[in-house]
C-alpha cells in the first residue's frame, strides 16, 4: 500500500507548539494551522486505527491508503480554505452492564484523520493547561495510573469521605457554543475553531436518518475524548484547584479519568459542603448530577485488630472497574483493596462463554489459543494488587464454560473433569497474574 512518509520533525513541531503555550500562557493562541502539512496528515492516518469499523462513506483505512498520495493534498486544500464538510458519524450501540447499550459514533476514516491531525495541534497546548488528578485520554496516562493514585491519597488519608460522582449523558450534554467558548480561551486559529464547529454541528446518522442538535459529542470521535477534557478542566478541575480546595478545612484529593471522578476527603462537613455546590457548580454549563450513582459515603479506615465488630458493614465505592473497600493486609493492617466489579466479571465470563458455545467445534489448540489471548487481555486490565481472587474465580469459570461446550460437540456423555485436566495439561490456560502492583508506582509523567 502506498504511504506518504511521516517526517521526522512531528515531534519536533508538537515541542514548539507546547514552548509557544508555555510563552503565551494567559491568553489564546493565534496561528497554528501552518503546523499541518501533508507530512502531519500522513502521520496523522498512520495513529489511526486501522480495523475499526467504516462511517457512513463504507471506505475502510485499507482503501484510503491506496490513493493516500492524492488523497492528503486535497484534504489539507479543503481542511484550510474552509471547503472541507464534516459528514454526520454513523451511531451503533455496543453492550454495557445489565442488558444496556452505550451509543457510540463512528466517524469516516478520512474525518477521523483530520480530527487526529487536529488534536495533534491541541494536545500540546492543553497538556500545558492540564491537571496532574486528570488521566483519561491523555498521552502517557492511563486508568491504573488513576487507580494507583487513588489508592495512595486514599490511604495517605486513611479513608475519609467518598464523593463518587457521575456526571449524567455527560458526551450528550456538552453544550456547543460553551465548548467552543472554552476552547477559544487558548486556541483562536480560524481554520481549527471553524473545523471543531464542523464536528460539532456534524450530526448523528441512526436508522437512516441524519439528527442535528446543539447538545453532546459522539462517544468514538477521535477529537471528542480532548474536547470532553477541555471541557470539564475548565468546568470541573480549575474550580476544584483554585476555587474549591483552598476553602477547605482538611486534607482533600480528586481523581478524574474523563468523566469519571471521585472525590476525598478528610473532613464530613467539607464533603457535604462541596456536594452541596458542586450541581450548581455543573448546571452553569449544562451538566447534571445523575442522582441515583452520585453518592456521598463514609469510607474512614476501620480499627485494627479484633474487639467488638462494627454495628454497621464498611462502606464500598466503584472506579474505573474496581470496587473499593477496606480489607486486611497480611500483616493486619487496614488498607484499600479492590477487586473487580461484579457486573465487569459477569460480563468477562459471559462473553467467554458465547464465544466458546459459537467456536466449540474448532479445533482444541485454537481454542486453548483464543482463550489464553482473552485471559491475559482480562489480566492486563484486573490484574491488580489484591485481586488475585477475583482472576482466579473468572479462570475457574472459564474453565467450567470451556469443558461444558466441549462436551457438546458430540452425542457423547459428558465430559468428565479427569478428562477436561488432561486437556488443560495439554492446552495451559494462562494463570493469574499481578501486571499492576501498587508498589511499583509509576513515576509521574
Amino acid at each position: 500500500m502506498p504511504e506518504i512518509q511521516s517526517s521526522p520533525s512531528i515531534s519536533t513541531k508538537q515541542r514548539q507548539i507546547a514552548s509557544r503555550a508555555k510563552q503565551i500562557c494567559s491568553g489564546p493562541l493565534i496561528s497554528l494551522h501552518h503546523f499541518i502539512d501533508v507530512a502531519w496528515l500522513a502521520e496523522a492516518h498512520r495513529r489511526t486505527q486501522r480495523r475499526a469499523a467504516t462511517g457512513v462513506d463504507g471506505v475502510t483505512a485499507e482503501q484510503y491508503g491506496l490513493t493516500l498520495d492524492a488523497r492528503l493534498p486535497e484534504l489539507l486544500s479543503r481542511a484550510k480554505s474552509g471547503a472541507y464538510r464534516a459528514p454526520p458519524v454513523r451511531r451503533v450501540h455496543i453492550p454495557k452492564d445489565r442488558g444496556k447499550t452505550r451509543p457510540i459514533g463512528v466517524p469516516t476514516h478520512e474525518d477521523k484523520v483530520l480530527q487526529r491531525a487536529v488534536a495533534m495541534v491541541l494536545e500540546p497546548i492543553f497538556e500545558e493547561e492540564f491537571y496532574d488528578f486528570s488521566y483519561g485520554f491523555r498521552p502517557g496516562r492511563s486508568a491504573h495510573q488513576a487507580l494507583a493514585a487513588l489508592w495512595h491519597g486514599t490511604m495517605k488519608m486513611g479513608g475519609g469521605w467518598i464523593l463518587d460522582v457521575d456526571v449524567s449523558k455527560f458526551f450528550d450534554s456538552i453544550d456547543h457554543q460553551v465548548c467552543r467558548d472554552l476552547l477559544t480561551r487558548r486556541v483562536r486559529d480560524g481554520v481549527i475553531t471553524r473545523l471543531v464547529g464542523k464536528w460539532l454541528r456534524a450530526g448523528v446518522l441512526e436508522g437512516g436518518v441524519v439528527r442535528h442538535s446543539d447538545l453532546g459529542t459522539p462517544q468514538g470521535g477521535v477529537i471528542s475524548p480532548l474536547l470532553a477534557n477541555i471541557y470539564l478542566h475548565y468546568v470541573l478541575d480549575e474550580w476544584w484547584a483554585n476555587e474549591v480546595q483552598p476553602r477547605l478545612r482538611g486534607r482533600s484529593e480528586m481523581v478524574r479519568y474523563a468523566d469519571d471522578l471521585v472525590m476525598v476527603f478528610e473532613h464530613e462537613r467539607d464533603a457535604r459542603r462541596v456536594h452541596a455546590v458542586l450541581a450548581l457548580r455543573l448546571a452553569k454549563y449544562g451538566l447534571t448530577l445523575h442522582p441515583d450513582k452520585t453518592r456521598l459515603l463514609p469510607f474512614r479506615r476501620p480499627p485494627a485488630g479484633g474487639g467488638r465488630r462494627p454495628a454497621a458493614k464498611p462502606a464500598t465505592f466503584d472506579f474505573l472497574g474496581f470496587t473499593h473497600y477496606w480489607g486486611k493486609a497480611r500483616n493486619g493492617r487496614r488498607v484499600v483493596k479492590r477487586k473487580t466489579m461484579r457486573s465487569r466479571q459477569s460480563r468477562a465470563i459471559t462473553t467467554i462463554d458465547r464465544w466458546c458455545s459459537k467456536h466449540r467445534h474448532l479445533p482444541v489448540d485454537v481454542q486453548a489459543a483464543v482463550l489464553g489471548r482473552k485471559l491475559r487481555g482480562h489480566y492486563a486490565y484486573y490484574g491488580i494488587t489484591g485481586n488475585i481472587r477475583s482472576l482466579k474465580a473468572v479462570l475457574y469459570q472459564v474453565h467450567r464454560r470451556w469443558r461444558k461446550w466441549l462436551s457438546r460437540r458430540s452425542q457423547r456423555a459428558e465430559l468428565s473433569w479427569d478428562r477436561m485436566l488432561a486437556i488443560l495439561a495439554r492446552h495451559p490456560l494462562p494463570q493469574p497474574t499481578v501486571v499492576h502492583s501498587i508498589y511499583r508506582r509509576a513515576a509521574k509523567p
